[in-house]
């Protein structure tokens, strides 16, 4: 392999696998819900005003939508605002079943925050575990914001 295409090409698969690679670590949520009433982690709920409307949200989440309108900077700001501009404070975030979270948590984490977990079965539910409703973890009209 001649070194011009093997110099281009490196950059290439390694942002590949970064993409690629799974995002962690995630947290159940009886233990987000713990960690959030033991003030040990910020939750962050990142649906949409007309989804808190519809299901409530997790008790001591903050919201901030995912669709924030000046993009992933705005959302950025946002959540630094949030922790104080702590890109190391302990962030637990949670959306409807947890592909969201995915998402966001390895942004978040390219961008350099250091303790982001994943409340991976989410509001709802998914294949990795029955959901915070359905749990019967305690849930907050949502009145603000929304």
């Amino acid at each position: 392999m001649n070194t011009m295409l093997l110099k281009n090409l490196l950059p290439c698969v390694f942002m590949l696998l970064a993409l690629s690679a799974r995002a962690e670590p995630d947290l159940s949520a009886p233990d987000a819900a713990a960690a959030t009433a033991a003030g040990k982690i910020t939750l962050i709920d990142i649906r949409t005003p007309p989804e808190w409307k519809e299901t409530g949200v997790a008790k001591g989440a903050r919201l901030l939508n995912m669709q924030h309108p000046q993009g992933a900077p705005g959302f950025t700001n946002a959540l630094l605002e949030q922790v104080n501009g702590d890109r190391s404070a302990p962030i637990a975030l949670i959306c409807r079943t947890g592909n969201r979270t995915t998402q966001v948590q390895r942004y978040l984490q390219s961008v350099g925050f250091t303790q982001v977990y994943n409340v991976k079965e989410g509001m709802a539910g998914s294949a990795s575990g029955p959901g915070w409703i359905k749990r019967g973890l305690p849930v907050e009209t949502c009145t603000s914001q929304c």
